[in-house]
């Protein structure tokens, strides 16, 4: 199979990687039989191959997690201060062994191999017009009404969008841990945001239903990852970081601010300062005892 440059940005950038990966296919395809369990199998390397990277992008967010209360404690403390805010958060973070980057180069890394599939199918639609799938391609495919399923591999398959937009939807909602309710809020407006995104997205351009395939894959391998590493890392997350008064702090917060909304915010500081001393007089009477 023979690849073919389909714009400058892939035949400057990322031809090498389209290339390689339409000879990895190919070489999949002739030991499975079929280029559409070839796109599953090339889901599943690239999700092991990154798993380290994965793994540690978790172990991230958990941490950037448990910090939320000390953040938001320092927040209030240097709200009227802006250096010594960044100065303060940038030393918790230091202190804590807490990259707020490492969450993003697992993604980062993973992007050019999803544009160069991508390439790698569009560059080659004659190939893929040629290839079936389980359903796809068969006389029931062929005589779907609105032409609903797809025929072959390069053209467009409803259903297998709606099940990828189901499984965005599961990804989003249920694979991501919150630490608060303003974050769980937050990814349940993503969970419905996004599947309406790429289900507009995937009917307006008509994807492949190879690219679908493979996405659909790539996701199912990521919830179950998550699934495993939020039952391994994520029943009992261990406090992270110095300054654990800052919990304190930031709970006297909200707490105190739920209680008396005309509160200010600097008054719940204080005494979330009280607070953890007063704790720290009670242990030592307890000790003395």
């Amino acid at each position: 199979m023979e690849f073919v440059p389909v714009s400058l940005l892939a035949a400057s950038v990322l031809d090498p990687i389209v290339g390689a990966l339409h000879e990895l296919l190919t070489w999949l395809a002739q030991h499975l039989g079929n280029y559409g369990w070839s796109l599953i199998a090339l889901a599943a390397i690239v999700k092991i191959v990154f798993w380290p990277l994965n793994s540690m992008q978790f172990k991230s967010m958990l941490k950037m997690q448990a910090l939320q209360p000390k953040v938001k404690a320092l927040q209030a403390r240097y709200k009227n201060d802006r250096e010594k805010l960044n100065e303060e958060t940038m030393k918790l973070y230091k202190e804590s062994g807490t990259n707020p980057l490492a969450g993003c180069a697992p993604l980062l890394l993973q992007m050019p191999i999803l544009f160069s599939l991508y390439w790698a199918v569009i560059a080659d639609k004659a190939l893929f017009s040629k290839q079936t799938w389980l359903w796809i391609g068969t006389a029931f495919s062929m005589n779907s009404p609105l032409h609903v399923l797809a025929a072959n591999l390069a053209q467009p398959d409803y259903v297998l969008l709606a099940v990828y937009i189901v499984s965005m939807y599961v990804s989003i909602r249920f694979t991501s841990p919150a630490m608060d309710e303003q974050q769980a809020k937050q990814q349940r407006m993503m969970a419905l945001i996004s599947p309406v995104m790429i289900g507009y997205l995937g009917f307006q351009y008509k994807w492949p239903s190879a690219l679908i395939l493979y996405w659909l894959s790539f996701n199912v391998f990521s919830i179950a990852q998550q699934l495993f590493l939020i039952n391994r890392y994520h029943r009992n997350p261990a406090p992270i970081g110095p300054h654990p008064e800052l919990a304190a702090e930031a709970l006297a917060v909200s707490d105190g601010q739920a209680k008396n909304p005309a509160l200010p915010e600097n008054a719940g500081v204080a005494v979330g300062a009280n607070g953890a001393s007063g704790s720290r007089r009670r242990r030592r009477r307890r000790s003395k005892r």
